[in-house]
């Protein structure tokens, strides 16, 4: 239904403010039906944007306009609604290869200039809390942990990894685990940084959880990872 042209939005309000992007929430309908609510990230392509670490996510992709790579380098107004729509590209299509590769991910619906409409994750008008957000401890984490190391499992088998995660892109929705933020996933072969990427990754989420008290072997995750990417 979220994709059938007779469809209409109407916007429902923002969810939360980034550096780089603001979630509105959209409850997208036919006439005489029920709606669907959906998320739209709105990159901004204003002054105040802050693209500051794109440079290294960066390496290995091709931006084929070459006045529009000069511009990005410029940071000038036209260079940073390039960004903008850029990213917005980069996200949608990282949620498309993240969803066709089984790691969980808002359903990628369509992107438009510098916006991405994706699957909504949360109860009624009520976005899903972070993980960072959860006050589970010790053993009570165990599950989430696991669904997390199949994360990071999922992503380096289609031979990427997120780039930047932390419990703060996990949201944790009755007990399912489910990832956000993907715009600078980073392709580990392509990237002469991937594998610092993939261990940063790891190295971040279990300090989280050996923070709460559930003891892990970050090295052995990793050594898993590579061993999975071959």
């Amino acid at each position: 239904m979220v994709t059938e042209a007779g469809a209409f939005d109407t916007e429902l309000g923002i969810v939360k403010t980034g550096k780089e992007a603001d979630l509105y929430l959209i409850e997208r309908a036919v006439p005489g039906t029920t709606g669907t609510l959906l998320a739209a990230k709105r990159y901004r392509s204003t002054h105040h944007s802050d693209f500051h670490r794109s440079g290294s996510y960066e390496e290995g992709r091709v931006m084929r306009n070459t006045r529009d790579v000069r511009a990005v380098g410029r940071k000038s107004a036209h260079g940073r609604s390039v960004a903008a729509g850029h990213w917005a590209a980069s996200e949608f299509a990282a949620l498309s290869l993240a969803w066709r590769s089984g790691v969980p991910v808002p359903y990628p619906v369509q992107v438009s200039d510098t916006e991405v409409l994706m699957e909504f994750i949360g109860d009624g008008r009520a976005a899903a809390p972070r993980l960072a957000q959860s006050r589970l401890h010790g053993g009570e984490l165990a599950d989430a942990y696991r669904q997390v190391v199949e994360i990071l499992t999922a992503f380096a088998r289609a031979g990427f990894a997120h780039g930047d995660l932390s419990p703060y892109n996990l949201l944790e929705h009755h007990g399912r685990i489910v990832v956000i933020d993907l715009p600078q996933i980073v392709d580990v072969a392509a990237n002469p940084q991937g594998m610092d990427f993939m261990y940063r990754d790891v190295i971040n989420v279990s300090t989280w959880f050996a923070r709460r008290g559930l003891d892990n072997d970050p090295e052995s995750v990793f050594a898993d990872l590579v061993a999975a990417m071959w």
